[in-house]
């Protein structure tokens, strides 16, 4: 015979383990009032380095409230807990505050997944030296259009002139509104140190070009791990293997990034490469609809100025850098 309801008693239900205990859900989230600002300013397997707005060096890890949220160097941050420094504690990060620009890269140019190498820069150099390892206008190219895309102020920075000179490289990008500083030997030139002054500047290029060198003279204490070009192959070792943003002495932040063999601009809307050249975007208006600007109807194909034709053959170069193997810029 079936028991009735109302004859059972609580030993006779069947209780779920763990969902007697659990506590009623709120909306009211914790607002953190108390939380620390500061900075990311390094990243190993999700432990964080916070740099917080008094300078103080604090170890975190991300709280919950964060979701999926990534955080890369760069990021300004809300910190709560232990921000001690002590190598064996940790707070949580609690809040990640809006990005004012994102600089972003794919494996390849088909690679559907963007990984996000600094935030909040502000300035991008592209380093690059004139030999050993020899310079590869592909990713110089591909880094100013991934600059131009995040609305972040770009310069090329060239290495190693006392034992090349950089004829070519000059003629190249010489006419381009992109600022030049030329680097002979260690010493870095005024020119740079003022640059760089009160900036957040991230430095990328191949292995070898000379990035953590320079970061090393302009910031003595970051001790940052240089290596030797491959006599054989021609390129760099990987000598700094993580992201580090350090301060600089006369204000500003500098970021030394690993040497990348490669930098996908699958999330580039090509459209916007001629923003960066507002005299030829005025020329276009005669353009064909969804003109690629590389194309026999063009209306660039009018211009005769040298000057004007020699920043057109940049703006076309860097329209095909998207859809030509790295290795084809090269040497």
């Amino acid at each position: 015979m079936a028991r009735k309801h109302h004859l059972l008693d609580e030993d006779d239900i069947r209780v779920r383990p763990g969902r007697g205990k659990s506590r009623p859900r709120s909306k009211d989230r914790p607002d953190h009032a108390q939380a620390l600002p500061g900075i990311v300013i390094t990243v190993d397997r999700g432990r964080f380095t916070v740099e917080l707005d008094d300078g103080t060096v604090a170890y975190a890890v991300k709280a919950r409230e964060l979701g999926r949220k990534g955080l890369v160097v760069g990021d300004r941050v809300d910190i709560i807990g232990d921000t001690s420094g002590d190598t064996d504690t940790q707070g949580r990060i609690v809040r990640r505050l809006e990005r004012d620009s994102t600089l972003r890269r794919t494996a390849d140019d088909t690679d559907p997944v963007e990984r996000v190498i600094v935030a909040n820069a502000t300035q991008l150099a592209v380093v690059t030296s004139t030999t050993d390892p020899a310079p590869r206008t592909g990713l110089i190219d591909r880094a100013l259009v991934a600059a131009y895309d995040a609305g972040i102020a770009p310069m090329l920075v060239i290495t190693k002139i006392d034992l090349k000179p950089p004829t070519d490289l000059l003629a190249l990008y010489g006419p381009l509104d992109v600022p030049l500083h030329l680097i002979a030997g260690r010493q870095v030139p005024a020119d740079l140190v003022d640059a760089l002054r009160d900036t957040i500047t991230v430095l990328v290029g191949h292995s070898g070009v000379g990035k953590s060198t320079l970061v090393n003279n302009l910031v003595p204490t970051a001790e940052r791990s240089t290596g030797h070009v491959n006599a054989v192959t021609g390129k760099g070792r990987h000598t700094s293997t993580s992201v580090m943003a350090l301060h600089l002495p006369g204000g500003g932040w500098i970021i030394d990034t690993p040497g990348i063999r490669s930098f996908g601009l699958a999330h580039v809307d090509l459209d916007r490469v001629i923003t960066a050249f507002p005299d030829l975007d005025a020329l276009t208006g005669d353009c064909p609809r969804a003109c690629s600007h590389d194309e026999p109807e063009c209306a660039l194909n009018a211009a005769h100025d040298p000057q004007v034709l020699a920043r057109i053959d940049s703006l076309r170069r860097m329209i095909r850098s998207r859809t030509v193997d790295d290795d084809q810029h090269g040497n």
